[in-house]
């Protein structure tokens, strides 16, 4: 599990879907709304209470984006400021609104355009030449889709080795960002880097 405060009032969560299976969860039971589920929700609260020091008080805003064999990300953000709470409750409930999405691109982050270049070294090697690549405020995004030739595992490890998953959605990336290679990106890559 990876934390990270995006503001005040608002975190973001990152599961693997080896910190899924640790809990005895898949992906598919995060829709559900089950014991273990709201277990994994306090465990989630408690850690990011002790690392990031985040309270989770009354009302919250949950969204859930399921990153295709990827893992989960949740952001949690707190809907009230903690002096509009009302201390009598503040303990006993937390009220949730839950947005679930899940995406089936494959979207990675890389720091610099040269950790790309490296990660596509592997790629060439996989026979996969597809791919658009975003610049998107001083970081690059490669994008690929679900249907590749090769086990979505072993795809994940290699851009893993690189870059690190995004939560950007493709529209987003598309609409603000700026397209430096549209279609065919590894191929393009390889002519011109490799």
């Amino acid at each position: 599990m990876r934390l990270e405060r995006l503001n005040y009032d608002k975190i973001k969560i990152f599961l693997t879907t080896d910190d899924l299976k640790d809990r005895g969860l898949t992906k598919e039971d995060l829709w559900k709304d089950s014991l273990k589920v709201h277990q994994l929700f306090r465990d989630m609260m408690n850690e990011a209470s002790e690392e990031l020091g985040f309270k989770a008080h009354g009302p919250i805003a949950v969204e859930v984006y399921s990153l295709h064999a990827q893992g989960m990300v949740v952001i949690v953000t707190n809907s009230q400021a903690e002096n509009e709470i009302d201390e009598d409750f503040s303990d006993d409930y937390i009220e949730m609104q839950v947005k679930l999405d899940e995406n089936f691109d494959i979207i990675y982050e890389y720091d610099s355009f040269e950790d790309i270049i490296q990660c596509a070294k592997y790629l060439v090697h996989l026979q996969i030449n597809g791919g658009m690549i975003v610049n998107y405020n001083n970081k690059y995004y490669l994008l690929l889709n679900d249907n590749q030739d090769i086990d979505i595992d072993n795809l994940v490890a290699i851009l893993a080795e690189y870059g690190s998953p995004s939560t950007l959605t493709v529209h987003r990336l598309k609409e603000y960002g700026n397209i430096i290679m549209k279609d065919h990106a590894i191929k393009t890559i390889k002519h011109y880097f490799l």
